[in-house]
């Protein structure tokens, strides 16, 4: 790629090298790793045995540990919780059998066993027999009751990110401790079982029990065991030599067909991309009803929320299989990063999250250009600048002390801006160089262990770029900047000058940050070219002044752009010629100077009033999130009918050209931006859309299948937010009698959405249901609190701590009770929120509630700045 000639204004190179260097980080050692084990002694193999009880929820346990001394050591220390050590010991060269005493502590999560005498460095075999819980909830092993038919079933399934295998198996529980896994389980004759590796061995036993053996798998880290055993179906194919299977509960593979095709396209992409074939014999992706949300990416044995994996092609609206395909990519591509090579330690997790992220968007884009990912990742990319901009952020690459550290990890920062900063890293160093360098990095670091500087050196050898010195600062200081562009004509030459400084919404930062920017300049529909902003401000000569200025036409930069008045009017005065990633990003920078205070409401709204004739689904999406956090300020406010009236005639006339009926042929975008749209202006009240939605709710309770299921959603959002006593209970009895976890979560995502307090009411007591699987408990609380009923959710979840506590998995333990009032704009919600949790949870879940509690009182502030502007500007 070409670069510019620039001129620095103002040389900050020595600064930003001493700032650089002050947090380079080293390539990966393991004596250097973070951690709580010692490093003396490390586990080679683990041969577990288990027999779970289905009846009390219990299991028993035995494994042998080939371990290895590194160096003398008369202590022998591994995780365990929530486990009993029934027998230990150990043996080996010159020390006979030895019988060992175990000693717990169940605040450090440690089992220790002190010795007589050091042992020498060499190979040991380490024995227990032990025994532990079967949990409710998704942390180690954990059960499921679901139904087929009219039949209840019962099942088991394991989670073990980020620290949950010390649940399941005493292990050395950190990700730097690699090693092999064999194991083996009793289960019901019925039963049929799946690990990392295919069945190796399978025998009768007495009462009508099995034992079923799975072969050795590679050196993994603990957190990718897995175990799921029940009545289970396998649909399955081959792809470049490795057995694909798509899993589910019986009566399910009519969902599988296409999950499994996905998987083996995705499978054939990844192992042609990182030219490091998939490693294992087969690859299954598992489907279950309950235990969590989302996915988990155990190497060989992916394990999903059926709702987020399985696909009816008759039913499932275009966001369902769209979603499909991105979280399966999503997880495959951990089969590489992650699982092949792992991030040494917690505070690395972006190394396999931000990547993987990144990976699956890629593949959509290779797969289905028709979806435009990287515009609705644009769209995305909004909120984390939003997270990023405030005093509470942290680096893609934050301090991780302790287990509950860990699972705070799991965040909007480690996989968004991480996602976001290697697009943007990409498209600075070029798709080739950066593919053959992650080709190389993949290669040499295989089935161990690394840390960002090994990937920084992998990169720069293969693109001859100063990739460590540009990336370190993007992932180990917090925020990112603001580039103001400002320019001038002279003799003919246009001269731009782009200056940076820390972009905040909330409050000036204290320091100065720097960043080295990777900058395109160019004109609109015309060339662009890059520029490495590294200090304060650079000017720049760009040719000829003909052509209309834009800044990051792309938009892979993340950051925020403010042109000059003259620039941005240029812009904005040819919105529709515009091509759609420039216009995305103009009015999304619009907004983000609307939040900061550097730009009036009335010139964001003058703007947005340009775009009603936009045909991208996107587009429209980033513009209606905006409105809709406006909406949210103005509740119980007079300004909310005005916004309501700007929004619906923004909006209808572009719903009136789509109409409410599906055309034959029309592209995916305007079956997708119909529903869109309707629900805006039912949300604002539009007495047709109500009526609209309504009748068809009617007729979906006599025909389900008159509903296409592109208007599904919308349908039951307007009959749960606007339900009768009636309309709620034929909500609740398909809830409660779907045996589709995503028709579950509709008709339950309706249910939340009802503005009576008394249905209200009615659906947080669902939250204390046995019956139901406790990723739907835990989301219910914030769900009825999102949709207006804050201090009503607020006072049962206080009421009801300790049961709803116990259906909460690691990472929804510190996030469970500020998640409730996070949609609020009333920062005496924030003070009580954070006193209540400062009293009754850890300093972790603090950390989490500060955060929350600062975008509250961020929203209270815009609340009261920018109601009277809407009151200005739409009077």
């Amino acid at each position: 790629m070409k670069y510019l000639q620039a001129r620095h204004v103002v040389s900050t190179a020595a600064l930003m090298v001493a700032a650089l260097a002050a947090h380079a980080e080293a390539p990966y050692k393991f004596s250097a790793t973070p951690g709580k084990l010692p490093k003396d002694v490390v586990p080679l193999q683990y041969a577990a045995h288990l027999i779970p009880n289905l009846v009390d929820h219990t299991f028993l346990g035995s494994e042998t540990v080939e371990i290895e001394v590194l160096a003398a050591t008369a202590r022998i220390m591994l995780n365990v919780v929530n486990i009993e050590i029934d027998a230990a010991s150990l043996a080996g060269r010159d020390i006979g059998e030895l019988t060992l005493t175990p000693q717990i502590d169940k605040a450090q999560q440690t089992l220790t066993f002190n010795l007589e005498k050091p042992l020498a460095p060499g190979r040991y075999k380490l024995a227990l027999k032990f025994h532990g819980l079967i949990n409710r909830e998704a942390r180690g092993m954990f059960h499921m009751q679901y139904k087929v038919g009219t039949q209840d079933k019962s099942m088991i399934a394991t989670t073990m990110e980020p620290t949950d295998a010390r649940r399941l198996l005493p292990s050395w529980d950190e990700p730097s401790f690699r090693a092999t896994f064999k194991l083996t389980v009793d289960l019901p004759a019925s039963f049929k079982a799946y690990s990392n590796t295919p069945v190796e061995k399978q025998e009768k036993l007495d009462g009508g029990l099995q034992r079923i053996g799975f072969g050795v798998t590679p050196k993994m880290p603990s957190y990718l065991v897995v175990l799921v055993a029940g009545e289970l179906e396998r649909l399955a194919g081959k792809q470049d030599g490795v057995d694909i299977g798509v899993v589910t509960t019986v009566g399910k593979l009519g969902s599988a067909a296409y999950p499994l095709a996905v998987t083996r396209d995705v499978v054939h992409y990844y192992n042609n991309y990182f030219g490091v074939p998939y490693p294992l014999a087969k690859l299954d992706q598992i489907a279950i009803p309950g235990g969590f949300n989302g996915a988990m990416e155990n190497w060989g044995g992916i394990v999903y929320n059926e709702a987020a994996l399985l696909y009816d092609p008759k039913t499932s609206p275009d966001n369902v299989k769209q979603g499909t395909f991105s979280v399966n990519a999503h997880e495959v591509a951990h089969q590489w990063f992650g699982n092949l090579v792992t991030m040494a330690w917690w505070d690395n997790l972006w190394l396999n999250e931000g990547f993987a992220s990144w990976m699956a968007s890629k593949a959509t884009d290779h797969f289905h250009p028709e979806w435009r990912p990287y515009l609705d990742g644009q769209v995305d990319r909004e909120g984390i600048l939003n997270l990023d901009a405030r005093k509470t952020t942290h680096p893609i690459q934050t301090p991780v002390l302790n287990e509950e550290q860990a699972a705070n990890a799991f965040d909007a920062i480690t996989y968004g801006k991480g996602e976001a900063f290697l697009r943007m890293l990409e498209a600075y160093l070029g798709e080739e160089p950066f593919r053959k360098g992650i080709r190389a990095y993949m290669a040499k670091h295989k089935y161990s262990n690394t840390t960002s500087a090994d990937l920084w050196a992998a990169l720069e050898k293969a693109s001859g770029k100063p990739v460590e010195k540009l990336a370190s600062d993007w992932t180990t200081q917090p925020g990112f900047p603001l580039i103001t562009v400002s320019q001038a004509c002279e003799n003919g030459k246009r001269k731009v000058t782009l200056s940076q400084e820390q972009f905040r919404i909330d409050e000036p930062a204290t320091q100065k940050r720097l960043w080295n920017v990777p900058v395109q300049v160019g004109t609109v529909n015309g060339k662009a070219y890059y520029s490495l902003l590294s200090g304060p401000s650079m000017t720049l000569e760009t040719g000829g002044c003909d052509g209309t200025l834009v800044v990051d036409p792309t938009s892979v930069g993340f950051f925020r752009v403010q042109y000059d008045q003259a620039s941005f009017d240029a812009l904005a005065g040819q919105v529709a010629k515009l091509p759609d990633t420039t216009r995305l990003k103009l009015q999304a920078d619009a907004w983000g100077m609307v939040m900061a205070d550097r730009m009036q409401l009335d010139s964001y709204l003058k703007l947005v009033g340009k775009y009603g004739a936009e045909p991208r689904y996107a587009v429209w999406d980033g513009i209606l999130n905006n409105l809709n956090a406006l909406d949210r300020m103005a509740v119980g406010e007079p300004e909310r009918a005005l916004l309501q009236r700007f929004v619906t005639n923004l909006v209808a006339p572009k719903f009136r050209q789509l109409g409410w009926e599906e055309k034959a042929g029309e592209p995916l975008e305007e079956r997708q931006l119909r529903p869109r749209l309707a629900g805006v202006l039912a949300r604002a009240g539009d007495p047709a859309a109500l009526a609209e939605g309504r009748a068809r709710f009617k007729r979906f309770l006599a025909d389900p299948a008159s509903v296409p299921p592109s208007m599904i959603d919308f349908v039951m959002n307007v009959a749960g937010r606007h339900a009768d006593a009636a309309t709620y209970d034929a909500l609740a009895t398909r809830a409660q009698h779907t045996q589709s976890n995503e028709e579950r979560n509709r008709f339950g995502g309706a249910l939340a959405r009802a503005t009576d307090p008394a249905l209200a009411e009615r659906t947080l007591q669902l939250a204390l249901s046995p019956t139901l699987p406790p990723q739907l408990t835990t989301t219910i609380v914030p769900m009825v609190a999102g949709n207006e009923h804050i201090d009503q959710a607020w006072a049962f979840a206080v009421a009801n701590r300790e049961a709803l506590s116990k259906n909460l998995d690691a990472i929804g333990q510190n996030r469970a009770f500020s998640g409730i009032v996070a949609s609020s704009s009333n920062a005496a919600h924030a003070d009580m929120m954070e006193a209540y949790v400062k009293q009754h949870f850890g300093p972790d879940a603090l950390v989490e509630a500060e955060r929350v509690g600062n975008g509250i009182r961020i929203r209270a502030a815009l609340k009261a700045r920018l109601l009277p502007q809407v009151r200005a500007a739409l009077k």
